[in-house]
């Protein structure tokens, strides 16, 4: 039986003291929820901008899924948490625009959205996936 291990990476924002950034065991990658967070400064960005927010989200998702041996072709399920049901179509858009030009099998992954209340006021959208690496 495969160990599991902690994903860890400075490309993404450093995970609170009660959680792994992600957990990889055997081909299963686990990336934990991601928010709109600069890695280098641990500063919430784009204030109001889910567009933003959900592109930095991604990018935060796609470095954990990197450093544990993973891409978004690896992705097979995307869970999206936004706060207000009016982002949605703005939230689809830019996560439509990443995620298409990161597939190069064709088949984009499953996705779930919900609505409801985020850690923090200025989270618009967190993000988090599951990926099998073959």
């Amino acid at each position: 039986m495969s160990e599991r291990i902690a994903i860890s990476t400075t490309d993404a924002p450093a995970p609170a003291h009660t959680f792994s950034q992600g957990v990889r065991k055997g081909s299963f990658v686990q990336v934990s929820g991601q928010g709109p967070v600069d890695p280098a400064t641990n500063e919430y960005l784009f204030p109001g901008d889910v567009a933003a927010q959900t592109t930095r989200t991604l990018q935060n998702v796609e470095a954990i899924l990197k450093a544990g041996g993973a891409t978004f072709d690896d992705v097979m399920m995307l869970r999206v948490y936004l706060t207000k049901r009016e982002d949605f179509p703005i939230m689809n858009d830019a996560y439509g625009e990443f995620v298409s030009a990161r597939i190069t099998s064709g088949v984009l992954p499953s996705r779930t959205t919900v609505f409801t209340g985020l850690p923090r006021e200025e989270m618009l959208v967190e993000i988090d996936a599951i990926a099998i690496v073959d």
